[in-house]
């Protein structure tokens, strides 16, 4: 088994019963957010996402970025499919953000905490406002 097999089963362990397409769609998502928050030539990827201390994303920004990202992607069913994906509030971004973290398949600051996922938007609110 190779080790990133072994590290996407380590993610699962700890955040929880979300799906491939959760984990994907949040590591899609935090590109799409540097590149929104950064630009695009701010922007180099690497194994474990784009790097650099003038590129992070906290975790409010990122909150924001994947509701946009989830809007851009699937429309007027962004909350339809991030609801069958077990993800219905912010807090749920966090716990897949950290696993990944954990399993070393993204960074974050000193700074940066789980804290800063929790309760970030209401997902009533963003998501009727976003697909007005």
């Amino acid at each position: 088994m190779s080790e990133q097999a072994v590290n996407w089963k380590r993610v699962r362990q700890i955040a929880g019963p979300y799906p491939d397409a959760a984990f994907k769609f949040v590591q899609d998502g935090l590109r799409h957010t540097a590149k929104v928050i950064h630009g695009e030539a701010a922007v180099i990827e690497t194994p474990h996402g784009p790097v650099g201390p003038e590129r992070h994303v906290n975790g409010a920004q990122l909150c924001l970025g994947l509701r946009d990202f989830a809007v851009l992607r699937y429309g007027m069913l962004a909350r339809t499919v991030l609801e069958r994906w077990g993800i219905r509030q912010t807090d749920d971004f966090g716990r897949i953000v950290f696993a990944m973290i954990e399993a070393g398949l993204m960074r974050k600051s000193e700074e940066d905490s789980l804290a800063d996922f929790h309760a970030v938007y209401d997902f009533d609110e963003a998501f009727s406002q976003a697909a007005c």
